[in-house]
């Protein structure tokens, strides 16, 4: 399965972004990383610049039929960014849309409200993310991982990178399930 990990050129939390991608690997699926723009996408360790990443399709040049799965990762700036820019949020309701699976960790879920994604659903979040989620129209709990079936596709959420292995655990297990659909 092709999967479309969603970041801004700037800001991703680096283990938020690489955990998910080699679990994705290991599991023999193709992750693909979405910028919204050509380039390398700067990736940090909280607020200390970290590695680099190549970007092998841009926001605007693909669409959310072209995989069978987004992974939104964290980082305070990253879905900041993606949130202010019109075509990641299309890219990212474009799944909710089609049925299509995604799993958000950490301060991702606000690329989530933007997208008007969150309304009706349970999810999981860094917690100063609550009001955001609940005033969306979402309920918010504190759990290591959410698995909210609700609506055509299904939404897998986390709170820190502390949860990775149980999020990596839970969101590939939720992806290989819709794609046998």
């Amino acid at each position: 399965m092709r999967i479309a990990f969603l970041t801004a050129p700037e800001g991703v939390e680096q283990v938020e972004l690489t955990e998910p991608w080699q679990a994705a690997l290991a599991a023999g699926h193709d992750p693909m990383l979405v910028s919204t723009k050509s380039g390398k996408v700067q990736a940090f360790h909280h607020l200390d610049k970290a590695d680099t990443f190549t970007v092998d399709q841009v926001v605007g040049d693909v669409s959310a039929d072209s995989f069978g799965g987004l992974v939104l990762p964290g980082g305070v700036a990253n879905p900041d960014f993606l949130r202010m820019n019109d075509k990641a949020v299309a890219f990212v309701k474009g799944f909710f849309d089609s049925g299509r699976p995604v799993a958000a960790i950490c301060h991702a879920p606000w690329t989530l409200v933007e997208a008007d994604a969150v309304r009706g659903r349970t999810l999981t979040s860094w917690p100063s993310l609550r009001t955001d989620i609940r005033n969306a129209g979402g309920t918010w709990v504190d759990e290591q991982v959410t698995i909210c079936d609700h609506g055509p596709n299904t939404l897998v959420t986390s709170r820190k990178p502390g949860d990775l292995k149980a999020f990596c655990e839970a969101y590939l297990d939720v992806f290989e399930k819709e794609a046998a659909r």
